[in-house]
């Protein structure tokens, strides 16, 4: 009698499942990674492809990784606020993701920490524009270096190939010199 109502009080319980990533807590439907300092960098690669809702409010997030919840068919919800946003080139994905959601209400406490002029602001209803425009000074730079670096490149290729080119000159010259001297040689 006694082991009857156990095993009915542990089909109340939730479902632990071994593919669960690490550091979070699962159920059948829920993924919990709330509270664990997750960044970015170890935040999971992957979720179950059975997770219903996920949990990654109260972390020190900054972004998104792009696809991370692409090939979730049953995704209802994500939790997503009291994280440190911030809102330049990396946030497009997550931006994007918000703006299909149908329940938007559930991400109105999603918004930008930073960069200053946009702090505050909900991530969801942020133009493209906005966004674009606080990576335009990296992009600018780099884009700069790679020219810089190219004008430079063709520069040491402009002075090999005349320094070639004067090489095969004289080597002609002195070919030219021993072949010369060679039949004033031979001519005595």
């Amino acid at each position: 009698m006694n082991s009857g109502i156990l095993l009915s009080l542990l089909g109340f319980l939730p479902l632990v499942t071994p593919t669960c990533p690490v550091p979070c807590r699962c159920t059948t439907r829920i993924t919990d990674c709330s509270l664990k300092n997750l960044t970015v960098e170890n935040l999971p690669t992957a979720f179950r492809p059975s997770a219903e809702i996920i949990h990654l409010a109260s972390n020190r997030l900054t972004s998104i990784p792009n696809g991370l919840f692409d090939n979730l068919r049953s995704l209802q919800a994500v939790y997503l606020q009291g994280n440190p946003w911030e809102c330049t080139c990396d946030i497009l994905y997550l931006r994007s993701w918000l703006q299909w959601q149908q329940n938007r209400s559930l991400y109105r406490d999603v918004r930008c920490s930073s960069p200053e002029h946009l702090q505050g602001r909900i991530i969801a209803y942020l133009t493209e524009d906005e966004i674009v425009s606080t990576c335009q000074h990296w992009y600018c730079s780099l884009a700069l270096l790679s020219q810089l670096s190219l004008f430079i490149l063709l520069i040491l290729q402009t002075i090999l190939v005349i320094l070639i080119i004067v090489y095969l000159w004289k080597f002609r010259r002195m070919t030219a010199e021993v072949r010369s001297t060679t039949q004033e040689l031979g001519h005595q």
